[in-house]
């Protein structure tokens, strides 16, 4: 199998990888092959497919809302999407000027947090870890965001204070999200839009706006 290149997964985003963000990314990638030796991170088989699975599927968010400058990753865990965001934000030249970008790595499982404040520190990254649970955290960001955490009716509870505050909202979802999306109106209301992920055609890109109770 052809397993993507750095560059090729690069040559996928409008936003622009410098070559010290892809070498922070190596990085990543030896510290979290080196964890997922002791913990359960991310699944075994999908290393070799880094920088498509992983990275590209992370960094996609950043074409959606190259603007924003504070995100918040909900459920953060081996560091996707929000690792992949801070080392991409914390060498943009695009927000160079005003305020300094930052990514919230919300986490409650304490073990994770010790790994993503390993990352984070190795790195020197633009990010905070808080080892909480999501619903706990009351922080204003421009973007919330998570990828693999819970079924979207149970998401979007774990994402209303923050979209309360005026975040904008984008999850990455798998090929079962028109099921979940049914099953979360009967929650919840609130507008879609979902875009095919450029990792893999049965991802999903959601758009989540006015957010608000059913009942």
């Amino acid at each position: 199998m052809n397993h993507m290149t750095p560059e090729e997964m690069s040559a996928r985003l409008m936003f622009h990888v410098k070559h010290e963000a892809i070498a922070d990314l190596q990085k990543f990638y030896q510290v979290l092959a080196d964890g997922n030796e002791v913990m359960n991170l991310v699944g075994p088989a999908t290393l070799p497919d880094y920088w498509s699975r992983h990275v590209l599927d992370s960094a996609q968010l950043l074409d959606c809302r190259p603007d924003a400058r504070t995100w918040a990753d909900l459920g953060a865990g081996a560091g996707f999407p929000g690792i992949v965001l801070s080392i991409l934000l914390k060498h943009s030249t695009t927000l160079a000027d005003g305020p300094a970008p930052h990514v919230y790595l919300v986490e409650s499982l304490t073990k994770r947090c010790r790994f993503l404040q390993t990352v984070v520190d190795d790195l020197n990254l633009p990010a905070t870890v808080i080892n909480d649970r999501a619903e706990n955290v009351s922080v204003k960001v421009d973007v919330v965001t998570a990828r693999a955490v819970a079924p979207m009716i149970k998401l979007l509870g774990f994402a209303e204070g923050f979209i309360r505050k005026g975040a904008d909202a984008w999850f990455l979802k798998g090929e079962n999200v028109e099921s979940e999306l049914v099953d979360a109106g009967k929650v919840w209301k609130f507008d879609v839009e979902q875009s095919e992920s450029m990792s893999d055609p049965r991802g999903r890109v959601i758009h989540i706006r006015r957010l608000r109770r059913a009942r």
